[in-house]
């Protein structure tokens, strides 16, 4: 039966839209559109409210009537999702980011909020996640990191869903945010010697991360994931690029570095328990990277035999190290793939050749 929807009939429930096609569009469309569309009545108006306004257009000139996917603008025009879990799914897809901290920030809010449609989380909401993180132990900067990362969520589910709704995760204060914050350790050049000296003569893949890590300031997983086709020891370099297994933290993470003095030695050793695609095939499972199982045990090494220190304090040393030799900050920010702090200009054109960079990091030796 006719409905009471325009250009609609209902049949067991169903409604399809209806409609007469006028007669200089019957040779692209044929004499009427019937198309099914759906059980509920106010989602079968706006379908067919769509379907109208794109007809009509398609038939107003009459000159050029190319034929309209009906079937296509149903699909497209279908209400979206706003579970939170999905919509995380959506915007995580579309961001070339390292996904580990939105999805810790995510499982976390999820398990003490729920998974619920964006529009119904509050300020309450997310002051409870902030609690709860603050009782857990976490540092004021990690807490803001996890805010940072639903919030960048929220305001995209909200943006594509058009929804105007005050962002529950903006402006969130943290109690006595910033003053747990410590300096981070540095190695001392007695200890980087020791330390990679001990590496070398200790069989352990894992314990040569130390020179890897310590002599190109690389991040602990971009080490751990790099492909035997990011190595190139006829030249001395490597290529620091995202691979189906691991992300880069960010785009100026992508980088080509020389090997130098003990890297280009720790390299060669670390090749030969590689397999035929991975440096460290034992962290690569099906297809992914573990570099935290990595971490672990590299940490516990360090932190036994140097007072504390740990992976990211290499890092930290090797910036310094860089600072020492008075390499420009640029430069510097280039070779460990950190966002540069120089302003806009910095980012424009291709940045330093690597003979340049390898001139600069063979002063470190």
């Amino acid at each position: 039966m006719v409905s009471h929807i325009q250009y609609t009939l209902s049949r067991s429930g169903r409604y399809y839209y209806n409609r007469r096609v006028p007669k200089h569009a019957v040779h692209s469309y044929g004499s009427f559109i019937r198309l099914a569309l759906c059980k509920d009545p106010v989602e079968a108006e706006a379908y067919a409210k769509r379907l109208g306004n794109v007809l009509e257009g398609a038939w107003s000139n009459p000159l050029r009537l190319e034929p309209v996917d009906l079937a296509g603008i149903i699909e497209s025009f279908k209400p979206r999702s706003s579970l939170l879990s999905e919509m995380s799914e959506e915007y995580l897809a579309l961001r070339q980011i390292d996904q580990t901290p939105p999805r810790v920030a995510l499982r976390t809010f999820i398990s003490i909020a729920g998974d619920r449609n964006v529009r119904d989380y509050t300020r309450e909401d997310a002051k409870l996640f902030v609690d709860h993180l603050e009782v857990k132990g976490n540092k004021t900067a990690t807490i803001r990191r996890r805010i940072n990362s639903l919030s960048a969520i929220m305001n995209y589910a909200y943006s594509e869903l058009d929804l105007d709704k005050r962002n529950p995760f903006t402006r969130l204060f943290i109690r006595n945010e910033g003053n747990d914050v410590f300096k981070r350790a540095t190695f001392s050049k007695e200890q980087l010697k020791q330390g990679y000296d001990k590496a070398l003569t200790s069989g352990s893949t894992v314990k040569l991360l130390m020179p890897l890590l310590g002599e190109t300031g690389c991040r602990l997983a971009e080490i751990v994931g790099l492909r035997l086709e990011d190595i190139d020891l006829e030249n001395d370099l490597i290529h620091i690029r995202p691979n189906p297994a691991r992300r880069l933290k960010n785009k100026t993470s992508e980088r080509v570095l020389p090997l130098v003095g003990y890297a280009r030695t720790a390299m060669e050793q670390a090749m030969l328990d590689a397999d035929d695609q991975w440096l460290y095939p034992r962290y690569i499972k099906a297809g992914h990277s573990y570099a935290t199982h990595t971490s672990n045990a590299f940490n516990s090494w360090l932190k036994r035999d140097f007072g504390g220190l740990m992976a990211h304090s290499l890092r930290h040393t090797f910036r310094d190290r860089l600072r020492a030799v008075e390499c420009p900050m640029d430069v510097i920010d280039q070779i460990g793939g950190w966002r540069s702090v120089g302003g806009i200009g910095a980012s424009y054109g291709e940045g330093y050749e690597v003979e340049i960079i390898r001139k600069i990091m063979t002063k470190l030796c």
